[in-house]
């Protein structure tokens, strides 16, 4: 018989949100994003988790694990010992379950937009090509020539045949 799990169980805290932040930090490195992107990231999923018990519970177990496979606190780590912890989770369901969920919320960031030199979609801009982003230099120029082959159609093979083959 299934039984629901222990409200402590799936209570998460203040050294969960902790530990999110470092795993977060940890899996997604970009030295220069501020910690705003990872906390707000983290408070979206905390947020989100709050809907399902299933979700709740596979994260806060989750988050608890890591202190026990890093056998200290996970948030307190340096980052090569807590990239082993996360290289040993790899395929766990919880960490496929911040993969899922992190990805579009820490991109969608506009600090992080900033800290990468993203400037947003561009619709609404004009596009790209008249905003600085016309500059190919980095590619060979093209081969632009003209057709210079006779102006009317010169037919290769006979219709009927290709037809029937």
């Amino acid at each position: 018989m299934a039984t629901q799990p222990n409200i402590d169980e799936t209570a998460l805290g203040a050294d969960d949100r902790a530990n999110l932040i470092k795993l977060l930090r940890t899996a997604y490195p970009h030295a220069q994003f501020p910690d705003g992107p990872y906390e707000r990231t983290a408070d979206k999923i905390l947020d989100q988790v709050h809907e399902s018990v299933w979700h709740c519970t596979l994260l806060s177990r989750g988050l608890r694990t890591l202190d026990g496979a890093a056998g200290a606190p996970f948030r307190e780590l340096d980052d090569v010992a807590a990239s082993r912890v996360l290289t040993d989770i790899a395929d766990a369901e919880f960490f496929a379950f911040i993969r899922g969920v992190a990805v579009p919320i820490l991109y969608d960031d506009h600090e992080a937009w900033d800290a990468l030199g993203y400037e947003g979609e561009s619709f609404s801009k004009g596009g790209y090509l008249n905003r600085g982003f016309n500059d190919l230099d980095w590619l060979p120029d093209p081969r632009i020539e003209e057709y210079d082959g006779p102006e009317e159609f010169v037919e290769v093979a006979d219709q009927d045949q290709l037809k029937e083959a």
